[in-house]
């Protein structure tokens, strides 16, 4: 669902810019609550994951593909704050390195994928979760219907940005028809990737899943009769998994999926190109900034060999969005940890 530059005018382009850098602002101070020094490295990992997923176009209906949007994955992974900037780290370098998504429509791209995503689908996946009983699969669950939502919901979003804003004069029944219609066959694809994501995650160290906290019962102890909270040392850590193996793992499942099997990925056209191309709103769309990036279009310029050429590319992107996105969140972690350190006084005070 990446916007390119010319489907947007100037001033909406301008104000969603605005509602982007405001958002990323507040994520910024949210997030240093929900880092910690497991879940930093952990939300780096989780931008370059939806970086490799988002290269895995699957087919939703006849010429037409479907990609993950992220928002609800990021979310119930490491915090609804952390999620926006992990996919705005995403939007970023992919409109910057990859010539997918305009550059003058990253605000409308980061209001739509980003923030609108996440917000709706912590919302809804919070709602579930109070009413489901106090299982990890009630939490599998929830991931599933949040994130099937959430898609419908950008879907929604854009059909209004392109109400006030769009560059064309197609009736805007028709797009918000076409466009969700799709979008919700997209939804089930990210519905069924984020609850096996999350799922695999609760399997095997269900304390890094950001919205399963608080739903663990702490260990028991009875002590003269009562029983007591056990103290936090004497609780095992959930299948004795080391975090150290589960950012490995993840890290290459990324680059696996996005070098390797990205090759097999849907080349029909996602559902937004699809719907504009159908509907004529892509009548004034424009050549991106950086379409002359030695990686545009998820290719590596002069190599000649498609596959190889894929790979390279979706590799790089892997390593550059875990590097920044890393970087990142370890700056926040650490802003957090110089704001809560004990201010020294002067001896005598």
């Amino acid at each position: 669902m990446h916007v390119p530059d010319g489907f947007i005018n100037a001033p909406v382009s301008a104000v969603t810019g605005a509602v982007a850098a405001g958002a990323i602002a507040v994520s910024l101070r949210g997030a240093r609550r929900e880092l910690d020094e497991k879940t930093a490295p952990l939300a780096g990992l989780v931008a370059a994951f939806i970086f490799a997923v988002q290269m895995l176009n699957f087919p939703v209906a006849a010429g037409t593909s479907g990609h993950l949007l992220g928002g609800a994955l990021a979310a119930i992974l490491v915090g609804p704050f952390t999620g926006v900037l992990c996919v705005s780290v995403v939007l970023l370098m992919q409109g910057i390195l990859f010539a997918d998504g305009g550059l003058t429509a990253l605000g409308v791209n980061i209001t739509d994928m980003a923030i609108v995503t996440t917000v709706v689908s912590y919302a809804l996946f919070r709602g579930l979760v109070k009413v489901l009983p106090r299982k990890r699969r009630s939490i599998t669950v929830a991931a599933f219907v949040s994130a099937l939502l959430s898609v419908p919901a950008a879907a929604l979003a854009f059909t209004l940005i392109y109400a006030i804003g769009g560059t064309t004069d197609v009736a805007i029944s028709k797009v918000a028809t076409a466009m969700i219609g799709v979008h919700v066959l997209i939804g089930i694809g990210e519905a069924a990737i984020t609850a096996l994501t999350v799922g695999a995650v609760i399997a095997v160290r269900p304390d890094l899943v950001y919205g399963a906290r608080g739903l663990q019962q702490r260990l028991k102890l009875r002590v003269n009769g009562e029983l007591v909270d056990a103290p936090t040392a004497a609780v095992p850590v959930a299948a004795r998994s080391s975090h150290r193996k589960v950012w490995i793992t993840g890290l290459v499942t990324s680059l696996v999926l996005a070098g390797f099997v990205s090759f097999y990925a849907s080349a029909s056209p996602d559902g937004l190109e699809k719907v504009a191309k159908d509907k004529g709103i892509d009548q004034k769309a424009e050549q991106h900034a950086t379409e002359d990036s030695p990686l545009a279009g998820y290719g590596v310029k002069d190599v000649s060999d498609a596959r190889i050429s894929g790979g390279l590319a979706g590799v790089i992107g892997v390593g550059v969005t875990i590097v920044a996105g890393t970087g990142v969140f370890w700056a926040i972690r650490r802003r957090r940890t110089a704001d809560a350190s004990p201010v020294s006084l002067p001896e005598g005070v």
